[in-house]
């Protein structure tokens, strides 16, 4: 009986993780750019020390890789909004001043007068420094994230005026992993550029991309989890019952 409770909190203790990586996920089903990262499977291992050499422990394997797999598209027709096609990632300055790459593409002009997106993370220009937008200009992004102003106050007829183009990489070859930031890195290399894929980074001007996070396959999982949760909670209980039944049954009269 001791050995079905103990596997039982032995279960519940490592699916921890799967319930925190399915929470998480589904408290951003509505960020923009959001990739899913976490894998989560249980295996079992030896555990040595006194005792039968063929006993084993559950335990959580996590595989923290983002999933470029794109999100639903949204067209807002915001003229700095950009959605990155295939597995573009477009390059940013990480709170920490490092470069860091991200899927999130609702940029704008904050007051200084440089390019950023909504969660105030800068984007690098192709020199790796920020894009600077002079003042009173109208901003436009092409495909191939090139970035132009246009002074529509010039005199005659108006010409865009190139400023940068973004610093954009196809990660379809080089694995990446979040950083506790929330951007995205190459495994083990946090900080260090992407070499390019085969693929042409591009990106699709005035739209978004969603979160790829399905909601209904989350909370199905969710369910799923917490009725795993309760399954083992039962276990216990049950075994603590029978406990108390057979130390009754041997108490004498």
């Amino acid at each position: 009986m001791d050995r079905l409770a103990f596997n039982a909190a032995a279960a519940i203790n490592e699916q921890r993780l799967s319930r925190q990586m399915t929470t998480n996920e589904l408290a951003n089903v509505t960020t923009i750019g959001f990739k899913r990262s976490y894998e989560v499977a249980m295996r079992a291992i030896n555990v040595t020390g006194p005792g039968l050499a063929s006993r084993l422990q559950p335990q959580s394997v996590s595989a923290d890789v983002i999933q470029l797999k794109p999100g639903p598209m949204m067209a807002t027709g915001g003229a700095t909004d950009v959605a990155m096609n295939d597995s573009t990632v477009l390059g940013v300055s990480a709170p920490n001043g490092d470069l860091a790459f991200t899927r999130r593409g609702d940029l704008r002009v904050n007051a200084a007068g440089v390019l950023e997106n909504s969660a105030h993370h800068v984007a690098r220009g192709q020199g790796g420094g920020a894009i600077t937008i002079p003042p009173g200009l109208d901003v436009t992004i092409n495909p191939d994230g090139s970035v132009y102003a246009l002074d529509r106050a010039q005199a005659g007829v108006a010409v865009p005026i190139l400023i940068d183009r973004l610093l954009m990489r196809d990660a379809s070859t080089t694995p990446l992993e979040r950083r506790q930031d929330g951007l995205f890195g190459p495994v083990g290399k946090l900080g260090t550029d992407i070499t390019d894929g085969p693929i042409r980074p591009s990106l699709t001007p005035r739209a978004l991309e969603s979160s790829n996070v399905n909601a209904m396959e989350v909370m199905v999982k969710l369910m799923d989890q917490s009725r795993s949760f309760e399954h083992q909670v039962r276990n216990i209980k049950e075994t603590k019952t029978n406990d108390e039944s057979g130390a009754t049954m041997m108490k004498l009269g």
